[in-house]
C-alpha cells in the first residue's frame, strides 16, 4: 500500500531539511522524499497543505500507571493518549507496582503494549529495587528485554554509593541514565515553588536547591563514571547552568524541559488548586525564561511532557494533600508551538529536533527521521490551527491540567506509527 503526504512543509533535522515536498510511504517505510506535485502512483493521500511533516514524535518521559494504579491510567488508555498528541513512541517509568525493577516485568510491559498500544513503547527500568534506594537492579538483563534506559523517576537515589554502581554498569552496557533530580532532605513536605504564592497560600516551598544539588551530584558522577546522563523535567536557573558548563567539559550529559515548565510561571497559581501540582513544581518567571533561552541555543535538548494522570478525586485534596504531577501528552504540541514557536525562541526545525530526532539518539533508536529506507513513524501537525484546550475531550483518564480553557495554536491532525495512521482529527 502506497501513501502519500503531498504539499507539507517537511522537517526531518537529521539532514537539516525544511522543504514543501512531498512524503511516499509504502509497506510502513519510507519510500521517498519527492518535489511536490511529482509522484503520480499511489494508493491514498493525505493533503498536508499548511501543515508540518516531522519524524514521529518521540515522549522520553511519561507515566502509564499500569500497573497497580489503573484508575488513573492503563498502558491502553496512556498509548491512545499518546497519539491523540501526536508521540509514536513513548518511554513509560517505572513507578508502578510492582515496579519495572526486573527483566520479567520490563517483559511483562512490552508484552501488554503489543496487545494493546498502536504506538511503539520503549520501557524504563528501575534503578534499584522496587524503587527503594538500597540495591540496584539487573541492569543488564533489563536491557536485554528492551529497557534501553534506567531511572528512579519520582524520586532521587539518595544514596550517592549505590547510584553510582548502577552509573558503572550502565555506563559499561550503553544504558541511559534518567535523572529525577530532588534532594528528598531538601524538599520536605514542599509543595509549590518557595516563593510568595506557596506563602500567600501557606503551603510549604520548595527551593531550587533541591533540583540543583542532584543535578550537580549527577552531573559529577556522570563524568566519573562514564556514563550517559539525560535529566529530567529541568525546571531551574541553576540547571541551566550547570548542564551548560557540564556539555563545555565534554561530560555525556542532556536535559530535557517539560511544556508546563516553559508555559506557566507560579505567578498563575491563584488558588488552592492541585492540577497546579507538579514535581518539579511551577517556577519563578526568571527560571522560566532561562528555560525557554536555553531551548533555543540547544543547551536544553528535549522537550518531554511527563505525563503523570491521577484520579479526580486525588487531585481533588488541595496542593498540600494531592499527588503530584499534571497530564502532558495531549497538550505538549500546542503549548510548544503557542509558546516556543510564535514567540520566535524555536524554529519548526528546532522543534523537530527536540520532539523526535534528539529523543531517539539520546535513547539510542532508529528513529527521529523521514529518510527512505527508515520506518515510517510520522506526525502531522497544523501549526496555525486554534483552539481551546478541554479536557473533557482528552483520551488519558487522567483531567488533571492547569490548561484546561486555555486559547493554543497547533493542532495535531494525523499520527502515523509504520505507515498506518493511527490518530486522525
Amino acid at each position: 500500500m502506497k501513501l502519500l503526504i503531498k504539499n507539507g512543509r517537511v522537517l526531518d533535522p537529521s539532514v537539516n531539511l525544511d522543504k514543501v515536498c512531498d512524503v511516499l510511504v509504502e509497506d510502513g517505510v519510507v519510500a521517498d522524499i519527492a518535489d511536490a506535485g511529482s509522484v503520480v502512483a499511489y494508493d491514498e493521500v493525505i493533503d498536508a497543505e499548511g501543515c508540518f511533516v516531522m519524524p514521529g514524535l518521540i515522549d522520553l518521559h511519561v507515566h502509564l500507571r499500569e500497573p497497580g494504579f489503573e484508575h488513573k491510567e492503563t498502558i491502553e488508555t496512556g498509548s491512545k493518549a499518546a497519539a491523540a498528541g501526536g508521540f509514536t513512541t513513548i518511554c513509560p517509568m517505572p513507578n508502578t507496582k510492582p515496579s519495572t525493577d526486573s527483566p520479567e516485568m520490563v517483559e511483562w510491559v512490552i508484552n501488554k503494549a503489543a496487545e494493546v498500544s498502536p504506538i511503539n513503547i520503549v520501557p524504563v527500568g528501575a534503578v534499584t529495587l522496587g524503587q527503594a534506594g538500597d540495591e540496584t537492579t539487573d541492569i543488564v538483563g533489563m536491557k536485554a528485554k528492551g529497557a534501553l534506559a534506567i531511572s528512579e523517576d519520582g524520586k532521587s537515589v539518595m544514596n550517592a554509593k549505590i547510584y553510582r554502581e548502577a552509573m558503572d554498569i550502565a555506563a559499561k552496557n550503553d544504558v541511559l541514565i534518567m535523572a529525577h533530580c530532588e534532594d528528598k532532605n531538601l524538599v520536605g513536605k514542599g509543595a509549590l515553588n518557595a516563593g510568595v504564592v506557596a506563602d500567600r497560600l501557606g503551603i510549604q516551598g520548595i527551593t531550587n536547591s533541591v533540583e540543583d544539588v542532584i543535578v550537580a551530584r549527577d552531573i559529577v558522577l556522570a563524568a566519573e563514571t562514564g556514563a550517559k546522563l539525560h535529566l529530567c523535567h529541568c525546571s531551574t536557573a541553576g540547571s541551566v547552568v550547570l548542564l551548560r558548563d557540564a556539555k563545555a567539559e565534554g561530560i555525556a550529559v542532556t536535559g530535557e524541559v517539560c511544556p508546563h515548565h516553559f508555559a506557566m510561571t507560579e505567578d498563575e497559581i491563584t488558588s488552592d488548586d492541585a492540577n497546579f501540582k507538579m514535581n518539579p513544581p511551577l517556577r519563578s518567571a526568571k527560571d522560566v525564561q532561562a528555560l525557554k533561552e536555553a531551548l533555543r541555543d540547544d543547551i536544553m535538548d528535549v522537550i518531554s511532557t511527563d505525563h503523570a494522570p491521577h484520579h479526580a478525586d486525588e487531585k481533588a485534596k488541595g496542593i498540600a494533600e494531592a499527588p503530584f504531577g499534571i497530564v502532558g501528552s495531549e497538550t505538549a504540541v500546542a503549548l510548544t508551538v503557542t509558546h516556543l514557536l510564535e514567540t520566535g525562541y524555536l524554529t519548526p526545525l528546532q522543534m523537530a529536533a527536540k520532539m523526535s530526532t534528539n529523543p531517539a539518539k539520546i535513547l539510542g533508536i532508529d528513529k527521529g527521521t523521514l529518510q527512505p529506507g527508515k520506518i515510517a513513524d510520522i506526525t502531522i501537525i497544523n501549526p496555525t490551527e486554534e483552539y481551546v484546550i478541554d479536557k473533557n475531550t482528552f483520551v488519558s483518564k487522567g483531567k488533571n491540567t492547569p490548561f484546561h480553557g486555555k486559547t493554543v495554536r497547533g493542532k495535531v491532525k494525523y499520527t502515523i506509527v509504520s505507515g498506518k495512521v493511527v490518530f486522525a482529527d
